[in-house]
This record gives structure tokens, sequence and C-alpha cells, in this order.
């Protein structure tokens, strides 16, 4: 794997007719240091005189912003020191955005149109496009015409949904992008490969590209097939760490969703979209951002194979900072119908949190952390959780399982209950009921995170190699 620096995520997207209850919906984990704490904030909806300028802290890329900053949701780590991460969010417009899913070019295509020193990367990409865009294509355009304009410092994909569509866009060099959007009744699993496939330059209702991205290609003679557009072909990179690292996750998301359909885990010819063989839930996506190849051999956790259970890098892991699910359910308001799903630390040991799009703030303890533990913050919390059960899984691991169950079902309740009285509430009213029913179950979901804890510590106490027993040495 030598020559890539793997600090990357797992991306699904699901189109609304693919799920259960019509719902749109984006998912990703956000895998980069096991210590290295996330914040969750609500921006407030502003207005300015002028246009502000963003710097990155990063790379120094710089551009003039809208003069109009709509209200959105965002996760950006603790410190802007090496840039802002705001990584994923909902707007006030009913549109959500997750970026970046690392994603890697060839030479041939970087040697043509290289990346941008100071362009737009991962770091930015929120920050720039999520509080400015109306539609999810419209976002797909809009970060598009940005690319085409300051260029891209990395190769990455983007995700973009709102009440109807789900888009999928690929900036594979410093200029040159494409996005696909996902069938309505399909699924994609997406693990840090470029992965759209054929291009139909004839159907713009659900292909754009970059700006001239077919005469590039032709000019610089970078296609090698006779008959199609193979984007991940083209621009992609299909070498040995690809099928260690990157197709192992996809096929467990396909062997999930469709368990008829046999593949070779390190195939590099799994297809980008698939329709699922039932309709998805969003439990379905939890738990498979939570998984470690569960029921294969390659489960690094409960696999008795030594020569397997290592073999390909999980979906989760203890690099994981934080998992989003963002979920725009139908006909409701854009307040009541997105959903940011949040889960910080690794997580397998975490619990998804559910807070309403419509918010005007969050818990204090989601916007505290830094490099080192402290109890105030949620992602210690969630942290110190996972290191507990870490140190005697074989132990603790049933308790942590039967805890996130109980409270996810408590959870989808408070949902259910919660839906119903916002329908009824007046239109003044609704967005601060969805801010305290959303503080309230953040509040309860950290209470049963301390109280899983101080057992474990309690009865971790007992675990020491220290212990002497008289009995046993007579």
């Amino acid at each position: 794997m030598e020559g890539k620096e793997f600090s990357a995520c797992t991306s699904i997207l699901v189109g609304r007719k693919a799920s259960v209850d019509g719902s749109t919906m984006i998912a990703r984990t956000e895998d980069a240091k096991t210590a290295w704490p996330k914040h969750f904030v609500v921006h407030p909806h502003q207005e300015f005189q002028t246009a502000p300028e963003f710097v990155s802290p990063d790379n120094g890329f710089a551009m003039n912003l809208p003069t109009i900053r709509g209200k959105y949701t965002a996760t950006p780590e603790w410190t802007d020191k090496f840039g802002i991460f705001e990584e994923s969010g909902i707007n006030e417009y009913g549109v959500a955005m997750s970026a970046t899913e690392s994603a890697y070019a060839n030479d041939r295509v970087l040697g043509v149109d290289p990346l941008i020193e100071k362009g737009i990367g991962e770091e930015a990409m929120v920050t720039i496009t999520l509080p400015y865009i109306k539609s999810a294509r419209n976002g797909v355009k809009y970060l598009g015409k940005l690319i085409e304009k300051y260029g891209a410092s990395e190769t990455n994909g983007v995700l973009f949904a709102d009440q109807t569509e789900v888009w999928y866009l690929e900036i594979a060099t410093g200029h040159y992008w494409a996005a696909q959007r996902i069938p309505d009744n399909c699924y994609a699993v997406v693990g840090n490969q470029l992965a759209i496939q054929n291009i139909n330059f004839n159907d713009p209702q659900n292909f754009l590209t970059a700006t001239g991205l077919k005469k590039f290609v032709f000019e610089n003679h970078l296609n090698n097939s006779r008959t199609d557009f193979n984007f991940r072909e083209i621009f992609g990179t299909q070498d040995l760490s690809d099928s260690i690292y990157s197709t192992p996750r996809v096929w467990y998301g396909q062997r999930y969703f469709n368990p008829t359909i046999q593949q070779n885990p390190q195939s590099q010819q799994l297809p980008f979209v698939r329709q699922a063989e039932r309709l998805i839930y969003r439990e379905d996506l939890q738990f498979l951002l939570g998984s470690h190849y569960q029921g294969t051999d390659y489960d690094p956790l409960n696999s008795t194979n030594e020569k397997l259970k290592h073999k390909f890098r999980p979906i989760s892991l203890a690099k994981t900072q934080e998992a989003h699910i963002l979920q725009l359910r139908p006909e409701y308001s854009a307040e009541l119908s997105g959903i940011h799903w949040l889960a910080l630390g690794v997580t397998a040991q975490s619990i998804f949190v559910p807070f309403y799009a419509g918010i005007t703030q969050t818990p204090k303890s989601y916007q505290l952390g830094s490099a080192t533990y402290s109890s105030d913050s949620a992602y210690w919390q969630f942290k110190l959780l996972g290191i507990l059960v870490d140190a005697h899984y074989s132990l603790f691991g049933d308790s942590l399982a039967t805890m996130q169950k109980e409270v996810q079902t408590q959870l989808n309740h408070t949902i259910w209950q919660t839906d119903r009285q916002a329908q009824k509430m007046p239109t003044e009213k609704l967005v601060e009921f969805l801010t305290q029913a959303s503080l309230k179950n953040a509040a309860y979901v950290l209470e049963k995170v301390a109280e899983l804890s101080a057992e474990l510590i309690t009865t971790a106490t007992a675990l020491s190699p220290l212990d002497f027993k008289t009995d046993e040495n007579l």
C-alpha cells in the first residue's frame, strides 16, 4: 500500500424508492485519527453587506462567498489548525451534503491535469457549498463550477441529497469531475475509489460533468475503451491496495443488501449502483457504518481464522471520528423532514443520535473536546465507553450491545412521538419544539453512556492481573 496515505471513509447513498419510508439518505464514516474530537454546531442564517472572504487555514485557498448564507448543521473538528473539516450537514433549504469520500486518480490523468496545491480540498468543501445550495442537483453544479474555476487539491467524492434526488459527485483531477444521480430505486456503497462507471453524456437528468470532460479525455488519449466512457476506468486506480483496502467494504455492503449475489471481495468490477433485494431501513445504514465483516472470516473481532481476520480494512475502525446519516423524509417541511443522525467516535461502539434539521442549537457537550480527554465532551464520553469495552471485549461486548439496542428503541419511539406532535405544531413554535426534542434525545443518550461506563469501570476493578486469590495458591 505504499504511495497512498490512507485517511479515509466509507459512504452509502440510498434513493427514495429504495428506502422503506420514501426517505432519501446519504451516510458516511469520517475516518482519520483515533483521538481527534469532532464538534457539532448549527450555523445561523446570515446576510452580509459585502461578500465575506473565505480563506483556508490549511492551504491558503481563498474565495469570496455569497452575501446570503443559509442556516446549516455541521461537524467541524475541534481545531481549524489543519482546516475546518465541517464534513456533513443539512441546510435550511432541505439539502444534505457530506464531504468527502477520499479517492485516488491514476498517474496518467494527473499528469495532464494535476491537482492544485491551493485549490479546494475536503476541509473547505462543506463550508463553501452547503449554505448556498437549494437542491441536490444545484449542489453538484455549484461545487462543480467552483472546482473548474479554482481547482481541486485532492481527489474526492461528495454526496448530495434533497427529498427527491440523491447525487454522487467525483472530483478526479485538478479541474475535471463527473456526477451521477443514484436511481430512485437503487443504492450505492463507496470505499475510497473512484466509483462512477459508464457516463451517458446524452442524459443530463442523471449525469453531469465538468465542461469539456469528453474532449479532455479524447485529446489526451486517456480512454482505452472502444465503446464506453467509464469514468472509474479512465480516471481511477485499480491496484493491489484497492483490492485489500477499498473493494472489500463495497463487497460487504452489497453482500448485505444483495445476499443472493456471489461476488469476490477483491473484485475491481463491483458495480457502482445496485437495486437491493428488499427495501432499506435507516437501521441498515447504521449497521453497515458500524460493521466489521460480521458473519465472515474477515471479522477482526469474532473470526477464528487468524489468517483472514485482519486481511481487509473494515468499515468501522478505531480511526473513525464520527459517522452520520443524513435522512430527508418525504412530505414534511424542511425543518421536520431532515434528521442529522450523528454517532461520535468509533461507530461500532457508539450510538446514532437524531437531531432535527430545524434545530437552532446543539448540546454544549457536543461543542466541547480537544486533543486530550475531557469528561465534559460528548466525543470523549463515547470514546471512553469504547476504550472500556475494547479492554475486555469478550466480557463487555454484550453489555454494550444490550444498551445500544435499548437506546435505539427508545430513540425510534421518541422520533415517532415528536413527528406526530410536530405536525400539529404552529409554524412559529416548530423550530423551538424540534430543538428541545433534539437536546432531550442527546441528554438521554449521554446519560445511558455514562451509566454503562460507570458499570464497566466498577466491574473492571476485579479484572486486574495483580489480583491474588489465596485458595488458588495453596
